[in-house]
């Protein structure tokens, strides 16, 4: 239990706190350039955006309930490699244009404004809160059926942090030093990312041999490492269902008997996302 708890809290306070740095951003640019009567149509923006994502997360978790075994399984392989997907394209977008968002975002107000469409100010807002939503719903929907419990307190946790970061940000009392903190929180993310590719393909393959589907040497344990059960039927700490082991399972993808198909990936997805950060890290 509780396993999830840190990745949610993390990908929720990261992907809470884009959103509310670019309603920060609007909000702030509107009230230096004498057009606060206008920041009501970013916050309008923000909050019909947090409902639909609530409402896309309510969906997602009543669609999943409804599934056999195997549909489950399918279902949680297929989400769970869509939020791997996601999450690191957002990720290295970041990396690449985040000096830039601010004075887009500023060119885009004056733009609508000098046009009359107080609607854009909203959508502006609303396109930006919703993509951050959707893409918080898809990792946590992931997360979700590995730990329910965990998932919902980290989510809550992140979602507050970052409520009460954000109040402190509209008055000017903290100043975010938004470089270094995406930075790391993007490692941290991918490390995240890469365990739950990993979990995604033992997910799917686990669906395939569910159907009957004769899946060779990819699916095969070449080693197991998992210790063997106490005497009283429990978990050792280390194994991949220990209380040690469900951590580093959900942090990191740790696994004591993957298949051969999980492992290509897991190294696979590090050498491809290490190579292109070892590259721009040397420009």
């Amino acid at each position: 239990m509780y396993e999830t708890l840190l990745p949610s809290l993390l990908i929720t306070f990261r992907e809470a706190l884009e959103a509310a740095l670019i309603v920060t951003i609007m909000v702030t640019y509107l009230n230096k350039t004498g057009k606060a009567q206008y920041t009501r149509y970013a916050y309008t923006g923000t909050v019909a955006a947090l409902l639909l994502s609530l409402v896309a997360g309510y969906a997602v978790q009543a669609l999943y309930g409804g599934l056999a075994e195997t549909q489950a399984q399918l279902f949680e392989g297929v989400a769970s490699l869509a939020a791997v997907a996601v999450l690191t394209y957002m990720i290295l977008w970041m990396t690449e244009h985040s000096r830039e968002i601010r004075g887009d975002l500023q060119e885009r107000i004056d733009i609508h404004l000098s046009r009359g469409e107080l609607y854009g100010v909203a959508s502006l807002a609303f396109v930006a809160v919703l993509r951050e939503g959707l893409e918080t719903v898809l990792f946590l929907s992931a997360t979700f059926v590995q730990d329910p419990a965990g998932t919902v307190v980290g989510a809550v946790l992140g979602s507050a942090v970052v409520l009460a970061l954000s109040a402190l940000l509209m008055r000017g009392t903290v100043n975010l030093e938004i470089g270094r903190f995406f930075r790391v929180t993007s490692v941290l993310l991918l490390v995240f990312a890469a365990g739950l590719a990993g979990y995604g393909v033992h997910e799917l393959l686990e669906a395939g041999e569910g159907v009957g589907l004769d899946l060779g040497w990819w699916a095969q344990k070449p080693f197991n490492i998992n210790p063997p059960l106490n005497p009283d039927g429990s978990y050792p700490l280390l194994h991949e269902n220990g209380v040690v082991g469900s951590i580093l399972k959900a942090l990191v993808g740790y696994d004591g008997d993957p298949e051969w198909l999980r492992i290509i990936v897991y190294l696979g997805y590090w050498g491809v996302v290490g190579a292109y950060l070892l590259r721009k890290s040397r420009g």
